[in-house]
């Protein structure tokens, strides 16, 4: 059978080869794309809350510096912990312990997300926007993931570059940071807590094979990191009422989200502290569900608020 003749003029275009494609899924991997567009979508909230002139070549600079530097966090914090992540059932099939990426390539790649993001942040926005980027891939790489193998205060110390974002996108749309700004961090800061507590807990086994401080190994039944989701899911509260509060939102829409959804978060805290033995794992899983929700609702009704509203 002979094959049908070619249209004149027009190529063909074959698809990738499927080692090509599987390797670009691999780098892809590295970037820890789902933790990366939290960091993402939590700088462009802090842009639109800051209610910018609508320069498109800034949000456009943000949008993709921070995005790359989020990937490089990604990458490097993988690269630093790719002999532990060998030893955890969760992570042993990330890229660099399952060897479908070399530590060569994956720390290259890293730095060169970090510096072309970083570079284009303070370039496309302002240098105080660029240097909170560096901050945050710095506290990141060089402080939180090395005490994550030291001490349990690792998670708190870890929630100051997760908080970061926000600023990073203030800063992009005023070039400096108002109070608004500092209370998006405090959200984000104490947010972090019972989110990081619950995944802790479900996963204690794991980061006790691969040799991680957390609370939840320290203290097998889960009573200081419960004790510790209860009381920052009760400063969340708090702290995300204060753009009502001083008049940076209105309680029609921000104000009356910030109390439901904080209200929320914090019944889950409660009831995690108070589940004993088996109870305390469902009980994880539905404070950790609660984050999932929380932060998308009130941070949207955050915006939303500003820009028809205020």
């Amino acid at each position: 059978m002979s094959s049908s003749p070619s249209t004149p003029g027009i190529e063909r275009v074959s698809a990738p080869p499927l080692a090509e494609r599987l390797a670009l899924r691999q780098f892809w991997e590295l970037t820890k794309p789902r933790l990366s567009l939290l960091s993402v979508i939590t700088a462009l909230v802090g842009y639109m809350a800051a209610d910018p002139q609508r320069d498109a070549g800034v949000f456009l600079a943000l949008l993709i510096g921070t995005s790359l530097a989020a990937g490089a966090a990604g990458a490097l914090n993988q690269w630093l912990e790719r002999e532990v992540d060998r030893r955890m059932a969760r992570t042993q099939d990330r890229p660099l312990p399952s060897g479908a990426v070399s530590p060569q390539a994956a720390l290259a790649f890293g730095l060169i997300l970090g510096i072309s993001g970083s570079t284009l942040v303070w370039l496309g926005a302002n240098p105080l926007a660029g240097a909170l980027t560096v901050a945050t891939l710095v506290s990141y790489l060089l402080v939180y993931t090395p005490l994550k193998r030291i001490t349990s205060w690792n998670t708190l110390i870890g929630a100051i570059p997760g908080a970061l974002p926000p600023l990073i996108g203030w800063a992009a749309a005023s070039g400096q940071i108002d109070p608004l700004g500092w209370i998006l961090f405090g959200i984000l800061f104490c947010w972090q807590i019972p989110h990081f507590m619950a995944i802790a807990w479900l996963y204690r086994d794991d980061y006790a094979q691969g040799g991680f401080v957390m609370s939840t190994v320290n203290d097998p039944s889960g009573r200081c990191a419960a004790r510790q989701s209860l009381g920052h899911s009760i400063l969340l509260l708090g702290i995300s009422l204060l753009p009502a509060i001083l008049g940076y939102a209105s309680w029609l829409l921000y104000g009356a989200a910030a109390l439901v959804c904080g209200l929320g978060y914090a019944w889950t805290a409660f009831k995690f502290w108070r589940a004993e033995n088996d109870m305390r794992t469902p009980a994880s899983r539905k404070m950790f569900l609660a984050s999932i929700a929380y932060l998308p609702l009130l941070l949207g009704a955050l915006v939303i608020d500003r820009w028809l509203i205020g």
